[in-house]
C-alpha cells in the first residue's frame, strides 16, 4: 500500500478520535462570533462610506482639532490609546458601532510589535500540539479562534492577506506519520475554514517544489514532506489600513501624540480623560472620554502605571528577531516550517515580497521603543536554517534584521515565555481605564471586539448596533481581486524626472502594478495616477517596485508623517533591505518635504532619526561580527 494512501487512512481515524475526545460537536459544529455577521442598513451604509471612491481620510490637523473638541461637557466615548493592530483594531470596532471614538499613538500606527511579525496569519500548530498531548481544552479554544480569525482577516483585507502553503520537512518514517497526522487534524480543526488540505509530498517532489530543500545531511535522509496552508500578510500595511478605515469611518486619530498623564473626576475615582502631547509641536491639549482603552501593547503597563503607581505588572515581554535573506533563498510561494529544531525551538523560512524572512527567537527581553537583535540571535536563525537548506547560509546575506517585543500576559507560575499562553486579557483594574493585553496578530479583531465590550459595559454607553468587523473590509480590499494589477499596467505609465530635469516616460512593468494593486489594494489607481500625472514614476530603490508616488500619495492619504514612517511602515524597504532604504532616503525626505512644508532644518532632524533607525536594523551592512562562519 503506498505511504500516502496509508496516512490518509490513518488521518481519518485519528480525526474522528481526535473529534470525539473534545466532545466531536466542539471542532465540527464551531460555534458562532458574538459579531454580527449579518447586512442590514447599518452595514451597507459603512461600507458606502468606507469605500467610497471619493472619500478621503480627515487631515491630520483636524483630526487633533477632533480631540480637542472632546470636552467635559461634551466628551468622547472611547479613547483608545496605542495604534497597533489591537488598538487600531479597537477603534474600528468602536466606531462602526455607532460610538464616538479617539485614538492616540505616541510613535506611528504600527510603528512598534505590529510591524514586527512573522508576517503570518496562523492558528498555532504549536498549540494544537500541546492541547492533544495535554488534554489542554483551553489552547484547543485558542487554535480553533484563531483559525476562525484566520479566515476573517484574509476575506477582509484581501490584498495584503494571503493563504500560503508552508513545508514541514520529515527526515524518518515516524516524523512523516506524526506530522502528517498532526497537520490534518489542524485541517480538521479549522473545518468550514479551512484554506487548503494538507498533503504529503515524497522526497523528490519536495526538492523539485523547494529546491533549496537539502536531501542529505548530518546523517540523515529527507523522507518527505507534510505541506499546509496558513495565511500571511503585510502586517504594518493592514494596521495602517485598519486605522485609515476607522478615520474613514469618523475615528479621529493621531499618531505621534503621547499621553502624558489622565485626567480623574472630582473625586479621584474615575478616570474621565487624557493630557496629549503632540510630539512634533510639543502642544499639550485635554480630551475627554467616558472610557480610556489601553493597547499599548509591550507599553501597557507604563499606560497602567500613570493611573496607579501601584498597579501590578501585566507583561511579560519576549524578543522575536527575524531576519531578511535573498529570494534565492526559498521559492516564491512556498515557506519552510520546522515545529522543532533540535534546541525545541520553531524555525521558518518564508517568502515574503520578494525576499525570504527566517525566524524565529523567543526570549525574555526588556522593553525599550526601539529594540535591537542580538548577534547571537541572528546567528541562531541562521545556524537553524542551515541544518534543513543545501545552499550555504552566509551572515553577508543578511539584508535586514530586527527584534519585536511580544507583550505576553503574564502567569507568575510560568518558567519561560514559551509556556505562557498567547490568549488576550481584557481587566479594568481602575475604574475607566480599560487594558487589552497579549493575544496576537491574528486574533486583533475579536480582541477589539472583547475590549470594546467592557468599555460599553465600564462606561454605560449606548451603541446603536453591535459589532460588524468580522463582515466589514478594511480601505483598499472592496472590489479588488487578484488581476487588478493589470488594470494598473495597462492604463499607466511611470513619468520619471531625470537628474537633469527632463521627464521620460517609463512602462507600468507587471512588478510595479502588482506591488501597487496588493499594497493599496482597490485605491493602487490612485497612486499609479500621481506617478503619471505629476512625474513620480521613478523607482524609490534599485531592485524594489517602491515608487516615488507612494510617498506623496502616504503623505496625503496615510498619515506618513515622517521619513521612518514611509519607509518602515508604508512601504518596507527598511525591513526588506537596511542599505536600500538608506539610499532611499534623501528623495523620500525631499518628497515628504514638499507634501509638509518643512524647513531645512526639519528635514536635517529627518534624516538623522530615520539613520538612527535603521542603524537598529542588524543588516550584514552595519552589523559587527568577526565569529567566520557566516562570511
Amino acid at each position: 500500500m503506498p505511504a500516502t494512501t496509508r496516512l490518509r487512512r490513518i488521518g481519518t481515524a485519528v480525526g474522528a478520535a481526535i473529534a470525539t475526545a473534545y466532545g466531536g460537536s466542539i471542532l465540527l459544529n464551531p460555534p458562532t462570533a458574538t459579531c454580527d455577521h449579518g447586512g442590514g442598513s447599518h452595514l451597507v451604509a459603512l461600507r458606502q462610506k468606507i469605500h467610497d471612491p471619493l472619500a478621503v481620510v480627515p487631515s491630520r490637523d483636524a483630526q487633533q482639532s477632533s480631540l480637542i473638541g472632546a470636552t467635559s461637557v461634551n466628551p468622547l466615548d472611547i479613547l483608545v490609546i496605542g495604534g497597533g493592530a489591537t488598538g487600531s483594531g479597537v477603534a474600528l470596532d468602536a466606531v462602526t458601532r455607532g460610538l464616538r471614538v479617539g485614538l492616540v499613538e505616541r510613535e506611528d500606527f504600527s510603528s512598534g510589535t505590529s510591524s514586527r511579525s512573522t508576517k503570518l496569519i496562523h492558528g498555532g500548530v504549536r498549540y494544537l500540539e500541546k492541547a492533544v498531548f495535554n488534554l489542554d481544552y483551553g489552547q484547543l479554544k485558542l487554535v480553533f479562534h484563531a483559525l476562525e480569525e484566520r479566515k476573517q482577516a484574509i476575506d477582509n483585507a484581501p490584498h495584503l492577506c494571503h493563504a500560503l502553503p508552508c513545508m514541514t520537512p520529515c527526515f524518518d518514517w515516524f516524523e512523516v506519520v506524526y506530522y502528517w497526522i498532526g497537520l490534518k487534524m489542524y485541517d480538521l480543526v479549522a473545518g468550514a475554514r479551512l484554506l487548503h488540505l494538507s498533503r504529503y509530498y515524497s522526497a523528490e517532489e519536495s526538492v523539485e517544489l523547494f529546491p533549496t530543500l537539502a536531501r542529505e545531511g548530518k546523517g540523515r535522509s529527507l523522507r518527505g514532506t507534510v505541506v499546509y496552508y496558513d495565511g500571511q500578510m503585510n502586517d504594518s500595511r493592514l494596521n495602517v489600513g485598519l486605522a485609515c478605515t476607522a478615520a474613514l469611518a469618523g475615528a479621529a486619530v493621531l499618531n505621534h501624540a503621547e499621553v502624558v498623564s489622565f485626567l480623574k473626576d472630582d473625586k479621584g475615582e474615575r478616570i474621565i480623560g487624557a493630557r496629549i502631547r503632540d510630539n512634533f509641536s510639543g502642544k499639550e491639549f485635554d480630551t475627554y472620554a467616558k472610557v480610556i482603552v489601553n493597547a499599548a501593547g509591550p507599553f501597557c503597563d507604563s499606560v497602567r502605571k500613570m493611573a496607579d503607581k501601584d498597579a501590578r505588572v501585566m507583561i511579560s515581554p519576549s524578543s522575536g528577531v527575524h531576519v531578511v535573506l535573498p529570494d534565492y533563498y526559498s521559492p516564491e510561494g512556498m515557506g519552510l516550517i520546522v515545529p522543532k529544531t533540535k534546541d525545541g525551538r520553531v524555525i521558518f523560512m518564508l517568502p515574503w515580497l520578494g525576499q525570504t524572512v527566517a525566524g524565529t527567537t523567543d526570549s525574555s527581553t526588556t522593553i525599550t521603543l526601539l529594540p535591537e537583535p542580538h548577534e547571537d540571535e541572528i546567528q541562531f536563525i541562521l545556524d537553524a536554517i542551515s541544518d534543513y537548506l543545501n545552499v550555504k547560509v552566509r551572515r553577508t546575506d543578511v539584508l535586514s534584521a530586527w527584534s519585536g517585543i511580544r507583550p505576553l500576559a503574564m502567569d507568575p507560575a510560568a518558567k519561560n515565555t514559551e509556556s505562557v499562553s498567547r490568549d488576550h486579557v481584557v481587566c479594568e483594574d481602575y475604574p475607566g481605564l480599560v487594558t487589552i493585553t497579549g493575544g496576537k496578530w491574528t486574533t486583533y479583531r475579536s480582541m477589539a471586539e472583547d475590549a470594546v465590550n467592557a468599555a460599553i459595559k465600564s462606561g454605560k454607553l449606548n451603541p446603536s448596533n453591535g459589532c460588524v468587523t468580522s463582515n466589514l473590509r478594511i480601505v483598499g480590499g472592496e472590489g479588488w481581486h487578484p488581476a487588478s494589477f493589470t488594470v494598473i499596467a495597462q492604463h499607466y505609465m511611470r513619468m520619471k524626472r531625470t537628474y537633469s530635469g527632463k521627464v521620460v516616460p517609463g512602462v507600468m512593468d507587471t512588478a510595479c502594478a502588482k506591488h501597487l494593486s496588493h499594497a493599496y489594494g482597490s485605491l493602487a489607481d490612485r497612486v499609479a495616477a500621481i506617478a503619471q500625472s505629476e512625474n513620480l514614476g521613478k523607482r524609490l530603490a534599485h531592485g524594489y517596485p517602491f515608487l516615488e508616488a507612494e510617498v506623496a500619495y502616504c503623505a496625503r492619504h496615510e498619515y506618513c508623517e515622517s521619513a521612518v514612517d514611509f519607509i518602515a511602515r508604508r512601504s518596507r524597504l527598511a525591513f526588506l533591505d537596511t542599505d536600500a532604504a538608506g539610499h532611499a532616503l534623501p528623495r523620500v525626505i525631499e518628497i515628504l518635504a514638499a507634501e509638509h512644508k518643512w524647513d531645512k532644518s526639519r528635514q536635517k532632524q529627518e534624516l538623522q532619526n530615520a539613520r538612527e533607525f535603521l542603524e537598529t536594523f542588524k543588516s550584514s551592512k552595519n552589523a559587527q561580527f568577526h565569529d567566520g562562519k557566516h562570511d
